[in-house]
């Protein structure tokens, strides 16, 4: 019996996709030059049941599991591995639940990040987490890396809303880790645990979320810089004020200007780089907050700095910042860095990144969550220029270290993947790289859940 003739009397004929050029879309995600190889098939469940009849399957068989939500990773994190079983949940895709008394939701993890902000918003509610693919990614892969976003520098990431999940383990169980009162310390916090750990511990197939009330109209500040260094020192500055923005975030020219040619919006900054800041605080209060924020960004040699009073120009320029990277892309293939230092470090580190760019005669485009010294340099290289992807990828490198050397993080949204995982090899101890394996051995003893992503385990498939 073939392995397809048995995965079908495992699960659904009607979930199983076999032909190559349809699976082809589901055997990668966006990180650019991240490898992939042919999957036995792919399959797309409805429900728990059927993600835990393939992962016992794959445990039968010997094959490799590689989960996947929508797609959009930018470390290779959700490549398919030769002759691996690739699980979509895109198909997974319902709000199972919301309580407007506990503010909570209850999802599939094939929910659009986007869909449950939308759906919660008709209760007065609202999801935090805002990764840019906002309107593309799925609740259950923001959760598997741990995703990041615009509103991370006030409102944290998304392991922060997460309260409980239901997980297929790499054994093939069924389970429910995490909390169902506002306090429980009753055991480990496996829910922490989950968050991050991009498919290799068990497969994400339902999420319960806290929600927030509804925040007040942002009010928007924009400050113009002529330097990167100059608008480092800009967030630096708004740190040292004390200000908590709702937002804070960097955008460079190159990418304004891709974004205007693919879209045509209009935009027009005299700058080499501006700053993005919102703040959600109502009042008075909020007024003195936007205030502190132009005079951060002045102190720091803003060439202009205002509280917008244009609703439609602020949230142009929040647009751009959200399309810079499929702008970008259209111009050639685009590698993505995604350090974090600490905000006092950010212009400094934006500093040795522009001559690592310069010394590599390679193209760095510039944007970043710069409130929490998030920062995406973005490498942009000609289709099937051999040479300049060569040079992308030693400059790729030499921001890892920069980030190190600062007393940064190889990533601080996006995962380790494929693409960082000497990065995390660099940055954790021996002794800590040992407690991962300890735990990732415990959890998947058939070494079938993602293997080689984040870091390599002896024994894996």
């Amino acid at each position: 019996m073939s392995l397809i003739d048995s995965l079908s009397r495992a699960v659904p004929d009607d979930i199983i996709i076999t032909d190559p050029d349809v699976m082809d879309r589901y055997l990668h995600d966006d990180a650019e030059w991240a490898p992939y190889e042919q999957a036995v098939a792919v399959i797309r469940p409805r429900d728990t049941a059927q993600v835990a009849a393939a992962v016992n399957w794959c445990i039968e068989n010997r094959v490799a599991v590689v989960p996947r939500g929508s797609g959009t990773g930018l470390s290779g994190g959700a490549n398919a591995l030769a002759g691996c079983l690739v699980i979509s949940l895109d198909a997974m895709d319902r709000v199972l639940a919301v309580d407007p008394v506990e503010r909570t939701a209850r999802v599939q993890p094939g929910v659009i990040n986007n869909d449950l902000r939308a759906r919660v918003a008709e209760d007065g509610l609202w999801y935090p987490p805002d990764p840019a693919s906002a309107p593309w990614s799925s609740i259950g892969g923001n959760v598997a890396t741990n995703a990041g976003g615009l509103c991370c520098v006030k409102y944290g990431v998304t392991s922060e809303y997460v309260l409980s999940l239901e997980v297929v383990t790499g054994t093939g169980k069924i389970v429910r880790v995490g909390k169902r009162t506002a306090k429980d310390v009753a055991g480990y916090d496996l829910r922490a645990l989950l968050a991050g750990s991009e498919g290799t511990l068990g497969i994400i197939t339902e999420v319960t979320v806290r929600l927030l009330p509804l925040p007040p109209a942002a009010t928007a500040i924009v400050g113009y810089f002529d330097s990167l260094v100059e608008a480092g020192q800009g967030v630096a500055n708004v740190t040292a004020a004390g200000v908590i923005p709702s937002a804070l975030e960097l955008v460079d020219s190159y990418c304004l200007k891709a974004v205007d040619d693919w879209k045509n919006m209009g935009l027009s900054a005299e700058a080499e780089v501006i700053l993005l800041a919102s703040t959600d605080v109502p009042g008075a209060a909020g007024e003195a907050e936007a205030a502190a924020i132009v005079a951060a960004f002045e102190s720091a040699g803003a060439t202009f700095a205002a509280v917008s009073e244009n609703a439609e120009e602020a949230e142009a320029f929040f647009a751009a910042r959200r399309l810079a990277y499929p702008a970008l892309e259209r111009l050639g293939p685009v590698l993505t860095e995604d350090i974090c230092v600490a905000r006092s470090k950010v212009p400094e580190v934006l500093r040795r990144i522009q001559g690592i760019g310069e010394a590599h005669d390679t193209v760095l485009a510039q944007i970043a969550h710069a409130g929490d010294g998030n920062l995406h340099p973005l490498l942009v290289t000609p289709a099937g220029d051999e040479d300049a992807k060569r040079r992308a990828q030693a400059a790729f490198e030499d921001i890892i270290a920069v980030a190190l050397e600062a007393g940064g993080t190889v990533s601080g949204e996006h995962g380790i993947g494929l693409l960082k995982a000497d990065g995390l090899a660099s940055q954790l101890s021996a002794e800590v790289i040992d407690m991962h394996v300890a735990v990732k051995r415990a959890l998947d003893p058939h070494g079938i859940m993602n293997p080689g992503k984040v870091f390599a385990v002896p024994g894996e498939e």
